[in-house]
């Protein structure tokens, strides 16, 4: 069941793939990074694994809470279970306050969860409307704060760069013009009239899919910073992972899953120290991951059991003994 009381369950993703990418042990750290309803940490902690789990939307670590007979590895000395209500892109500050210099695996589920998806009174998509919120952490600037302040070119760029919308200054400037915009539903009806969408048109290959989706994902990404933490998320995994720990990292659109990729083909990336006889640009390096797995994606049954998998997809890779590469000098920082 969900891990908030009136949701619809959230079913995690690529859950068979992602234990067998970590595979657990009696005894192993894992840091699950995006704790949301807990399926992952569910089945990690089952494996007899330690878990820190991180959320920085505060629903998630009260429905904990709240329901300790679920959880009661919460409640073990020492703990099984340990709650981070904080951002993942804090771990390993976390994790140094907690005694942990360094873990056995981390699983990452990027983006937003059913929970949040679900629930209108979060404002993240336009099903049902509610206040045009958008915050995973309750607090901060709001998707309303941002469409009803910023100006038309800052939005603009938002929705290109974080929605891929080809027509985002014609949707930015009636965003501007419909100003003040207080609810999902108001905004999505705005996008639509600016992009001329009809639900009843059907072309050859069937329903045009609502072209809102891509301004609410735009949106959601810049109000709660996804890629700057995702960024740094990876970064933090990399430094905590010990020598033959595990990373697994399931994204759900092309730029999550972009950066993913390009950070495990830099860290995995062997230089030689090339030839004695050439002037050498800039120290070897060594690969930081290796073990580099190829993308996994849900297959026919998942998808049809759970919809949202659809786009989804697994990266995962196995840490090396190298140090971490924010502790390399800087030439070899640069060359990677």
């Amino acid at each position: 069941m969900s891990g908030v009381e009136g949701a619809a369950p959230h079913v995690p993703v690529l859950l068979e793939e992602v234990v067998a990418a970590l595979n657990p042990q009696g005894g192993d750290v894992i840091v699950d990074a995006t704790f949301g309803a807990g399926g992952y940490t569910r089945r990690l902690l089952d494996s007899g694994a330690t878990v820190h789990a991180f959320d920085r939307d505060p629903d998630a670590i009260a429905a904990v809470h709240n329901n300790p007979g679920k959880w009661p590895e919460i409640a073990q000395n020492p703990p099984r279970l340990v709650l981070h209500p904080r951002r993942f892109s804090e771990m390993v500050d976390a994790l140094v306050q907690a005694g942990v210099k360094s873990v056995d695996g981390v699983v990452m589920d990027i983006g937003v969860s059913s929970m949040q998806l679900d629930q209108a009174e979060r404002g993240f998509a336009f099903g049902a409307d509610g206040p045009l919120d958008m915050r995973m952490s309750r607090n901060g600037p709001s998707a309303a704060d941002f469409v009803n302040e910023a100006d038309e070119a800052a939005i603009a760029d938002v929705l290109f760069l974080y929605g891929d919308e080809r027509q985002s200054r014609r949707v930015a400037r009636a965003i501007v013009a419909a100003r003040p915009i207080a609810t999902t539903a108001e905004l999505a009806r705005v996008v639509r009239k600016a992009l001329g969408y009809n639900p009843a048109y059907k072309g050859k290959g069937g329903a045009q899919k609502d072209p809102a989706i891509r301004s609410f994902q735009a949106i959601r990404i810049h109000v709660n910073g996804e890629l700057d933490e995702l960024d740094a998320g990876l970064g933090a995994a990399e430094t905590l992972l010990r020598d033959g720990g595990r990373l697994a990292v399931v994204t759900f659109h092309s730029l999550e899953d972009r950066k993913v990729k390009q950070f495990l083909r830099d860290a995995s990336a062997v230089t030689s120290a090339g030839s004695r006889h050439l002037p050498q640009a800039a120290p070897p390096r060594q690969a930081v991951f290796a073990q580099v797995a190829k993308a996994v994606r849900p297959g026919e049954a998942e998808v049809q059991a759970n919809p949202r998998a659809r786009s989804a997809t697994l990266r995962s890779a196995v840490r090396t003994d190298v140090p971490p590469r924010d502790h390399w000098p800087r030439d070899q920082r640069s060359a990677a």
